[in-house]
């Protein structure tokens, strides 16, 4: 039997995913205030490993406490958050799947209410453990409070949590580390010049502006040694004439490929509010394709892809390497059970629980 392009086993350095679907992350909002994940997180998590997803990547997770995007975002930045994860990557390894976790620091868009269940909106008061954000320039993003400018000292900080969170996930059984450096957080906000306006070693050019990224991705590199892949989310571009191109990214694609990143998780937009941005199925395709092309790195592809068809035609036709789904993931956490089946192949490792199930 011919195995579809999307079932097909990738192995990046010391790690074999065993099908080309994978899991993007997805903000839950459902840890108490201590950055715990919870009993939703296993099961949530733990549902995707059912379903067969080569690789299920853990939401945004704090480095430390003011790099959460909400109060109850989750965190790794102490050993009792690294022992309730443990269970989590335990059960997903259990299943024969590989665990991911995206490392985080939300910057000037930290602090703020979550996407459900709040009675605020914006910046979360101080009295329901709202904080000071920080950013690398004092610039609000919307109505959000305005964060106050990185120094050095604070730059050398950030660094120094995200090697430190590296080195708990990994403890925790996590096998790969995702930097996240997209959607109007904080390496994007470096990186683009609609949010940074530093004139200092982290501003002004784009080798200045992607220092910092390319600190943390060495940093991380060397925390969690060779065998461990580490890829880096980005947004492609911020549809807006002000900000970072497809051609910018694709640049820093290749700088942070020789600090030792292995793939380009390619997303785009995000970096401040109101800006339109065209979609339709697959529209982020086309930035992952080129990132690929120009930086010769992996890639992969997000960003309304949800039929087995379509997310096989992109692997097949070499666009990007494997495609993280969310949404449609949510709907259907057994997607690749069900992709097997549209593409005709008989998955061999198919839940025996559910083997009654298969056609």
């Amino acid at each position: 039997m011919t195995v579809p392009a999307l079932f097909q086993p990738l192995t990046i350095r010391g790690v074999t995913f065993p099908n080309r679907i994978w899991l993007a992350p997805l903000c839950e909002y459902s840890a108490k205030q201590d950055g715990i994940p919870t009993d939703w997180h296993f099961v949530h998590l733990g549902s995707f490993a059912v379903g067969r997803a080569g690789l299920v990547m853990a939401e945004a997770t704090g480095i430390n406490a003011v790099g959460r995007i909400s109060p109850h975002d989750v965190g790794i930045w102490n050993d009792e958050q690294v022992s309730a994860w443990a269970r989590i990557t335990d059960f997903i390894h259990s299943q024969g799947v590989v665990a991911g976790i995206q490392l985080a620091h939300a910057g000037r868009k930290g602090s703020t209410a979550p996407g459900w269940g709040a009675d605020y909106e914006n910046s979360t008061p101080r009295d329901q453990g709202g904080w000071q954000t920080v950013a690398p320039s004092a610039i609000a993003f919307g109505e959000y409070d305005a964060p106050a400018e990185l120094d050095a000292a604070g730059i050398d900080d950030v660094v120094s949590d995200w090697v430190a969170a590296a080195k708990r996930a990994v403890a925790a059984g996590f096998d790969v580390i995702e930097v996240h450096a997209a959607h109007g957080y904080l390496l994007h906000q470096f990186l683009s010049p609609i949010t940074n306006e530093r004139t200092d070693d982290y501003g002004g050019s784009l080798d200045n502006r992607a220092r910092l990224l390319r600190r943390v991705v060495r940093g991380v590199r060397e925390a969690v040694g060779d065998t461990v892949p580490v890829f880096v989310r980005v947004s492609a571009t911020d549809w807006d004439e002000r900000g970072i191109t497809v051609e910018d990214v694709a640049t820093v694609a290749g700088w942070v490929h020789d600090d030792g990143a292995d793939l380009i998780d390619t997303s785009t937009g995000g970096i401040a509010p109101g800006i339109p941005i065209p979609t339709g199925p697959g529209y982020q395709v086309e930035f992952a394709d080129t990132i690929r092309r120009t930086a010769e790195i992996a890639t992969n592809a997000v960003g309304l892809i949800t039929l087995p068809e379509q997310a096989n035609e992109i692997v097949e036709s070499g666009k990007a390497d494997a495609v993280m789904l969310g949404r449609e993931m949510m709907r259907d956490p057994n997607f690749a059970l069900r992709a097997s089946t549209a593409l005709g192949y008989k998955l061999p490792y198919w839940p025996d629980q559910y083997l009654r199930a298969q056609p």
